[in-house]
């Protein structure tokens, strides 16, 4: 790993912004409150052709401070890949905190509070700037976040599941129409190839991708966000991170690949 291959942080106007975070403490029965918030993954100085808002961060995102980290954040990256971009992006999500996802219904009149709205809205406003040609909202709190956002940018929307969802025919079908229509509207990056393979009829580990090092923390071990051992593990296991059933609230389980 180079010293350029490392994300430093958000600008300045925007790490000030994340400060601003309004409380959950009215609704942290629905979250895995006491872990705090995880914001963004990608650009946020403007420069992203392409904006998508996800749903919240999970284990694997708390580990590495950046969302779309762990197994759907490797197939969200997969989908950017075949899009060719490999840096133009901005990934947020509708929830800063971890949503518990039987309590995705409780949790749902936060995303209109008007302090978290607006808080939302602004930090959608400090990260897009004229260079945004699409913007893809994955699963259903991100497309309730994005019909909230007054003013948002004139660019096509798509609307798909989320990386997670338990229906794949759906989910593989949605993404690769996406996927299709995008590749006439996002321009790829220099070093980027959307002419690779579209999805088949089914998610296979070629549509996965590692997350990239230019995207993470300086010093986190670089498989970090590349969990294909795990899925070529017995017994498979998506993740490096999980929440151990003893006590899911408060501990996180983190595996390493044996490496020696």
């Amino acid at each position: 790993m180079t010293m350029a291959d490392f994300d430093a942080g958000p600008p300045a106007t925007v790490a000030r912004h994340f400060a601003k975070v309004p409380s959950y403490a009215d609704f942290q029965e629905s979250f895995w409150y006491d872990w705090g918030p995880v914001f963004y993954r990608g650009r946020l100085n403007r420069t992203a052709r392409l904006l998508a808002i996800a749903s919240d961060p999970g284990p694997t995102e708390r580990v590495a401070g950046r969302t779309l980290v762990g197994d759907a954040g490797q197939r969200v990256q997969g989908f950017l890949t075949k899009l060719g971009l490999t840096r133009s992006y901005a990934l947020v999500n509708a929830y800063a905190y971890a949503l518990r996802p039987s309590r995705a219904q409780k949790a749902a009149p936060l995303l209109a509070r008007p302090d978290q709205l607006t808080w939302r809205n602004t930090l959608l406003q400090l990260i897009t700037g004229p260079q945004l040609q699409a913007i893809v909202a994955f699963g259903v709190q991100a497309r309730a976040a994005l019909q909230m956002w007054d003013g948002r940018p004139d660019v096509p929307v798509f609307e798909v599941p989320h990386p997670s969802s338990r229906n794949p025919t759906a989910l593989v079908d949605s993404w690769r129409q996406a996927v299709t229509d995008l590749r006439a509207i996002v321009t790829p990056d220099p070093d980027g190839d959307n002419a690779v393979p579209n999805y088949g009829p089914k998610l296979v580990e070629s549509d996965y991708a590692p997350i990239p090092a230019r995207d993470l923390p300086f010093g986190v071990p670089p498989w970090l966000g590349n969990d294909a051992w795990g899925r070529q593990d017995k017994p498979r296991h998506n993740n490096s991170v999980d929440r151990p059933s003893t006590d899911p609230l408060n501990t996180l389980v983190w595996r390493a690949p044996k490496l020696g």
